[in-house]
């Protein structure tokens, strides 16, 4: 009787058993893509899920490799490509970073993708002109990002009893300036090379204008570098220098971003991924928080961002995961989910942009200008010269250099 009440309970157990996993979901099936990234902060992390949850949703299998620093990720990506064993896709920015990595046959092109989806009648051609390399797409991008925002927190303003949002670049400094007297870090930054560059972008669009960032970065005249009119962005960068804390050197930008979530400083210049951080932390733009994409109606928006790019493979599964993910990524509900938690605007106009936020809708808004489009360096200029001049920028930042000297520098350093 005791064994055949253990008989019986065995059986009962297996059974339930049996039905558990009769009721749990078949294991996924789909094409899976394993996707490199370097999307590693609190918000960023946010927005990666609604890209690996909308690939999911269209029936894919996402295995996600997440790599911290674009270098670092962008090398793991490159070593996989030339040692056989590339993954399905990998991060890079809008920019000219993958354009070896085309000319040696390493990438998948999306032709088909981009065609049935119409990508040439939707996306800006300061995108077009970085993914579509000798008529095919090599990239399919997930972002417009605009590097050169300046975010203010409105518990720092209102210590430093500041009232009105700065409507130039005068009026920053001004700011800047009351900030300090209330006892604030007035600018919070990153000592980093590319943080040094956002801010000198930021002051070459804003002081210099359209035709002055365009002949300085674009067509690189030493005339124009070496003029007055860029002596004066100079000066306003090194100016700003001046309003940083004393701890600034190194720190990260989502650690620069935190000081103002904080109250601690008051302003900080930088891209607009920055915008992931403070929705993380439950703030909001308009009441916690204020965003300037430029000052004036004729404020530039400087196109940069990421993409997807497709490593060569031959392999129908492999195939069939990157032509899914370009589409999914690409398609405007997908763009919306992940603008939202990443902070960049769509890379179309054609979405609601009622579920957008403040700062996205002024985004988006100034986008639908073509006037005020504009690309970054990187687009522009080879990673070469954009290395360089940050550094020269960054040796200026730091050090007491003639300005006069940094001109003949960076106009050497860009022949």
């Amino acid at each position: 009787m005791m064994w055949a009440r253990k008989i019986g309970l065995i059986t009962a157990t297996l059974a339930l058993a049996g039905a558990a996993l009769a009721q749990k979901p078949p294991a996924p099936s789909g094409p899976k893509a394993e996707v490199i990234h370097w999307w590693t902060s609190g918000g960023e992390s946010a927005a990666v899920k609604t890209l690996s949850d909308a690939y999911r949703a269209a029936g894919g299998q996402w295995q996600d490799m997440a790599v911290a620093l674009g270098e670092q990720a962008r090398s793991v990506t490159i070593n996989r490509m030339v040692g056989g064993n590339p993954p399905t896709a990998a991060q890079f920015n809008t920019s000219r970073q993958f354009f070896d990595v085309v000319e040696q046959g390493l990438l998948n092109n999306m032709d088909e993708v981009a065609a049935r989806d119409g990508w040439d009648k939707f996306l800006p051609e300061a995108v077009l002109s970085v993914i579509k390399v000798k008529g095919h797409y090599y990239a399919a991008p997930v972002s417009i990002h605009m590097p050169t925002w300046i975010w203010y927190s409105k518990a720092a303003f209102a210590k430093a009893g500041i009232a009105a949002e700065p409507k130039s670049m005068d009026e920053l400094f001004a700011a800047l300036d009351k900030l300090k007297g209330a006892g604030l870090v007035p600018l919070a930054h990153g000592g980093q090379a590319w943080q040094d560059n956002i801010v000198f972008a930021a002051v070459l669009a804003n002081v210099g204008g359209r035709d002055l960032y365009l002949k300085v970065l674009r067509d690189r005249d030493a005339k124009a570098i070496q003029g007055e009119a860029f002596k004066n962005v100079l000066l306003t960068f090194k100016r700003l220098q001046g309003y940083v804390d004393k701890a600034s050197p190194g720190r990260n930008w989502n650690d620069a971003t935190a000081m103002l979530i904080t109250g601690k400083a008051g302003v900080q210049f930088m891209g607009d991924w920055a915008k992931g951080e403070f929705t993380l932390a439950g703030q909001q733009p308009g009441r916690d928080f204020g965003c300037i994409a430029g000052f004036g109606p004729s404020s530039l928006y400087i196109i940069q961002g990421d993409v997807f790019v497709f490593p060569k493979t031959s392999h129908p599964d492999s195939l069939k995961a990157q032509k899914l993910l370009a589409s999914v990524i690409t398609a405007p509900a997908t763009q919306v989910a992940f603008s939202n938690k990443k902070g960049s605007i769509p890379i179309r106009t054609d979405v609601d942009a009622s579920k957008l936020d403040l700062c996205a809708q002024q985004g988006l808004a100034i986008m639908k200008d073509k006037n005020r489009q504009i690309g970054n360096g990187e687009v522009y200029m080879t990673p070469d010269q954009n290395g360089a001049l940050a550094d020269i920028l960054t040796a200026y930042w730091n050090r007491n250099i003639p300005v006069e000297k940094i001109q003949k520098q960076i106009a050497e350093a860009l022949k």
